[in-house]
């Protein structure tokens, strides 16, 4: 047992950032729901491509933003462009679009925000 917790330790300080990126927009909590999204399971923030900013929500960038979204390319999303509100976990598209819940913390996320997936990704 004490083997595992080690273990699931070693991977969990891997992947948590020592200092969580800034998530801008107008945020209601330090898990990354905003104004516009604020249900238990509004947990992530999305790096948008255009300003390599993250924010809750399309809403939040337009509000905070001078220049149109451009959504992130099939080609980066092996890159990290989500992040759990939860436990801080950085995660590529492609990680994200294939969970339910965060792979480190186990946080549900949202399964509503498969509707706007095209807003924020090539398709």
């Amino acid at each position: 047992m004490r083997e595992s917790r080690d273990a699931a330790a070693r991977v969990n300080s891997d992947v948590r950032p020592s200092v969580r990126p800034h998530v801008h927009g107008r945020t209601v909590d330090d898990q990354t729901r905003c104004v516009h999204y604020a249900t238990p399971v509004d947990v992530i923030a999305i790096r948008f491509a255009c300003c390599d900013r993250y924010y809750p929500c399309h809403a939040c960038h337009e509000e905070a933003e001078s220049h149109p979204v451009v959504r992130r390319p099939r080609t980066e999303w092996e890159a990290p462009g989500i992040l759990c509100g939860v436990c801080g976990t950085e995660l590529s598209v492609t990680a994200y679009r294939d969970a339910d819940s965060c792979p480190v913390c186990a946080a549900d996320f949202n399964p509503r925000c498969r509707l706007h997936w095209g807003l924020y990704f090539d398709e």
